[in-house]
């Protein structure tokens, strides 16, 4: 095993042959028909111990009684069912204090742990005492588990402050939720879910965290599967580019606020956050302006991206995006019409290839 600091060197790893303690917090709401397949890809991790905590959150289809059977069956496992619904926000910081393990993870039901995780993430963990978040590759899928990698090819380490640097020039989050372990004392020390930031509030405490300790990854296996479907609460809630954008903005600025205001370059942060989400609202304009045909509930998405552009970022007109954004939309471009879709289009789909290579190899 080697370690891959961001200087590029490499370290030979130790293992320390101790068997840490995991506590994993499952939110649950209508999902219980999830929860047995989650559950088990908790239990059934190597190298670790595990303490389950299933909250269900006053689920009208039955998940309660799941979740009751599951801690029946399992003696690391617990359940707790709410008599009234509570929110998501609120669930995560009733269970996530409670927890006694080395370490923590949030998982929601409808997703599950890679095999042999944990195992990972924590050799890491136990091996770097100033790391105090450690995420991998996130697998998503629906219905059907695909197989995950599980060869791990090396362990990235960043200084906290050099990793929350990479996520403001990113714009968006590094991390899902999943693949994430932190180290319980960190946690404890940050606080926990802000109820202000419901969409984004995972992006600020991954930002909290990295205010105080390192941030570690693993390169190589799948650390966990992240479900996709049409109930989620990313499609039914916050499914829109704008909403998006606008609650990333949110977290990035309530950390600067508070556990970020004495960063020496708070400033040039900001301004990298604001650069970077400007450039996705025009991109996603361009997108919209390239459809075959372009309806009213579009221009209507259209001028609000293109507003939300100029307000926050003063330099919006030297972007690629917004020069493209005109070119797409002068009363002359229909002319150009399928040379210019093809153009933006191909720029996109090469554009972000890149960037999610990137992301899926290194995590940044």
């Amino acid at each position: 095993m080697t370690v891959q600091l961001t200087s590029r060197r490499k370290v030979q790893a130790m293992p320390t042959g101790r068997r840490p303690v995991v506590s994993v917090v499952v939110p649950c709401y209508n999902y219980g028909h999830y929860l047995p397949e989650c559950i088990a890809s908790i239990v059934e991790q190597p190298d670790v111990d595990t303490d389950v905590l299933i909250i269900d959150d006053a689920s009208p289809d039955g998940s309660g009684k799941v979740a009751q059977s599951l801690a029946e069956q399992h003696p690391n496992v617990r359940a707790l069912v709410h008599e009234q619904n509570m929110g998501h926000i609120a669930t995560y910081n009733e269970g996530l204090p409670t927890m006694t393990g080395d370490y923590l993870v949030l998982l929601s039901a409808d997703d599950l742990l890679a095999p042999g995780s944990l195992g990972r993430a924590t050799a890491l963990m136990e091996s770097h005492p100033s790391v105090g978040l450690v995420y991998g590759n996130p697998l998503t899928f629906d219905d059907v588990l695909p197989p995950a990698s599980t060869t791990v090819r090396s362990w990235s380490l960043w200084s906290g402050h050099d990793w929350a640097r990479r996520q403001f020039s990113r714009g968006m989050s590094i991390v899902y939720s999943p693949e994430a372990v932190v180290r319980t004392k960190v946690h404890a020390e940050v606080g926990y879910y802000k109820p202000e930031l419901p969409h984004s509030g995972d992006l600020e405490l991954w930002l909290r965290i990295a205010s105080v300790a390192d941030v570690g990854r693993v390169n190589g296996p799948d650390q966990a599967y992240r479900r996709e479907h049409a109930n989620s609460m990313m499609h039914t809630t916050y499914g829109t580019v704008l909403i998006d954008l606008k609650t990333r903005d949110e977290a990035y600025a309530e950390f600067l606020a508070t556990a970020g205001r004495g960063l020496p370059d708070a400033e040039k942060l900001r301004a990298l956050s604001h650069r970077r989400m400007a450039d996705e609202a025009l991109d996603w304009t361009c997108l919209l302006l390239t459809k075959p045909e372009c309806t009213d509930a579009d221009r209507a998405e259209i001028a609000e991206c293109v507003a939300f552009a100029r307000t926050i970022d003063a330099g919006y007109a030297s972007l690629r995006s917004w020069h493209e954004y005109q070119l797409l939309s002068t009363p002359h471009s229909s002319t150009l019409a399928p040379a210019l879709r093809a153009g933006h289009r191909l720029r996109r789909d090469v554009k972000g290839r890149l960037k999610w290579q990137r992301w899926h190899r290194m995590g940044l």
